[in-house]
């Protein structure tokens, strides 16, 4: 079956956070030239009441928008929901220069771990994979030849 979609999507990156969300979007409003558009507490939703006293400090709902009209967002998890890491997935950028490219690598790096160093590839003049110091990992590519 097929579905006629009368909307664009765009998958927007949820990021779970473990008590350290609000250093994170910060972090990455500063890194990636963006704005902080929403940086609600637990305690200070809507649904504030129902939390747990202990979670009424941290983030229920962040956003970040981007330069170019992109949105990241995340929160923190809730005593309910166990915090198990950030696996299975990269942050894929895309940056025409191979030196914004680098240049964006190199801020990620700043704490974290570099997974492999930016080199050429089939699909990117340069491409390289780094952890950042909150353990989202990324993947970076500088002139991308593959579209």
């Amino acid at each position: 079956m097929s579905t006629t979609l009368t909307t664009t999507i765009q998958p927007i990156p949820l990021i779970a956070f473990n008590g350290n969300c609000e250093e994170a979007m910060n972090y990455y409003a500063e890194v990636f030239g963006g704005k902080i558009n929403v940086m609600m507490k637990a305690g200070e939703s809507p649904i504030g009441q129902h939390m747990p006293p202990e979670f009424s400090d941290k983030i229920l709902n962040a956003q970040v928008g981007l330069p170019g009209g992109g949105l990241l967002m995340g929160g923190d998890c809730p005593p309910h929901v166990p915090y198990e890491g950030l696996k299975g997935f990269h942050l894929g950028l895309n940056y025409d220069s191979i030196e914004d490219a680098e240049a964006m690598f190199n801020k990620l790096a700043e704490g974290g771990e570099i997974n492999m160093p930016m080199g050429p590839t089939f699909w990117a003049t340069r491409f390289g994979m780094v952890t950042d110091k909150f353990g989202v990992a990324w993947a970076i590519n500088g002139d991308l030849q593959i579209r």
